[in-house]
C-alpha cells in the first residue's frame, strides 16, 4: 500500500514550482502510479500534436519534487485503480483558502469527489 509521508512545509524551488503548475493546470491529468515492487512514477500522457489525435508519449515527472509537494500538502491523491502489477492514483492540487476564512477550516482537494462505492478502490479492466 501507499505509504505516509509526513507534512512539512518546504519552500518550492524552481522544479517543484514547474510541477506544482503543471498539476494546477490540469490541462492533462497527472498519475502517480505505485509498482508491485514499490517503485513510484508520478507522470501524464502527452499527445503528439493537435491535428493528428493519434501518438504521444508518457511524461514522467520527478519523483522527489512531487513527493516534496505532497508531503507539504500541495497535492492530494485521488481513489486509487487497481490491478495485479500496479495501483495508479489521479493526483490534484490542493485547493487554497481564501485568506478571510484562513482560520475556519482545512483546504479541500480541487475537484474533490465522492468517496469510491462502499470505500473500495476501483479496479482496472482487464483483456
Amino acid at each position: 500500500m501507499l505509504r505516509a509521508l509526513p507534512r512539512k512545509s518546504v519552500p518550492l524551488g524552481p522544479t517543484g514550482a514547474e510541477v506544482l503548475r503543471l498539476i494546477t493546470v490540469q490541462r492533462v491529468p497527472v498519475c502517480l502510479t505505485v509498482h508491485a515492487n514499490g517503485r513510484r512514477r508520478y507522470g501524464y500522457w502527452q499527445t503528439a500534436g493537435t491535428g493528428s489525435g493519434f501518438g504521444g508519449c508518457y511524461v514522467a515527472l520527478p519523483t522527489d519534487e512531487c513527493d516534496a509537494l505532497h508531503a507539504a500538502g500541495r497535492i492530494v491523491l485521488g481513489d486509487p485503480v487497481t490491478d495485479p502489477a500496479k495501483t495508479t492514483y489521479p493526483v490534484r492540487p490542493v485547493a487554497r483558502v481564501p485568506a478571510s476564512s484562513a482560520g475556519a477550516s482545512r483546504p479541500s482537494p480541487a475537484g474533490a469527489s465522492r468517496p469510491s462505492s462502499a470505500g473500495l478502490p476501483r479496479r482496472a479492466l482487464t483483456a
